[in-house]
């Protein structure tokens, strides 16, 4: 799964991004966790599960620190807007993909779900959500209001899972999946490794499906 690295220059810094490119007609955008990149398992099958379905892949490579990390939701989404859209532009460009998808994982559902989700342009794109920040009220609101399709994943030992909001999502269009006894790495107990991979494939499998209909 080697792809392209490439680098765009904004005004005040180079951002890195990695472009799978088979030639499909749709691409996924991936933008990863807090410290959960894309060689984790997570990040890994996924892109195996696109390039299976035929979706080439961009892995958009940003990290904040400590200090950034504590702004709102609000000014975190602007900053990561920032890094996400001059690659969104490039990898757009020439017209090359009718379809996008949209995958993020805890830190990267921020930009899908209060920014890519209300745009116009992405009104047909899939948004796949591996363990999102519920707490946050505008996340959740965000999710609740929209018509995307697509899938939400989350463990019941996550931090920011709540089953009362989880029954309001259901009626959403995203498919819900809790998975029992994960964590916010989607991790089955503390070193319950059989039982991790098997949740693991879980996801994947639900991926699939929602990557697979149109």
């Amino acid at each position: 799964m080697k792809g392209n690295k490439k680098e765009i220059q904004t005004n005040d810094k180079a951002i890195r991004y990695t472009h799978i490119e088979m030639g499909y007609k749709t691409i996924c955008f991936m933008f990863s966790g807090s410290g959960y990149n894309y060689d984790k398992p997570l990040f890994y099958y996924s892109t195996m599960v696109m390039l299976q379905n035929k979706v080439d892949v961009v892995h958009i490579h940003y990290s904040y620190d400590k200090q950034t990390m504590k702004k709102t939701i609000e000014e975190l989404t602007k900053i990561m807007m920032d890094d996400i859209n001059p690659v969104i532009l490039d990898v757009l460009k020439n017209g090359q993909y009718n379809n996008s998808i949209f995958l993020g994982k805890s830190l990267g559902t921020i930009p899908i779900v209060n920014d890519l989700m209300k745009r116009d342009e992405f009104l047909k794109s899939k948004m796949i959500l591996l363990t999102p920040l519920l707490q946050s009220d505008s996340i959740f609101d965000s999710i609740l209001n929209s018509e995307h399709q697509g899938l939400l994943v989350i463990g019941d030992k996550d931090h920011h899972y709540n089953s009362n909001q989880i029954d309001q999502l259901s009626k959403s269009n995203l498919k819900i999946d809790v998975v029992q006894n994960a964590n916010h790495s989607l991790d089955v107990g503390e070193f319950e490794t059989t039982n991790s991979i098997v949740a693991l494939s879980r996801v994947m499998e639900k991926l699939q499906e929602t990557v697979r209909t149109n």
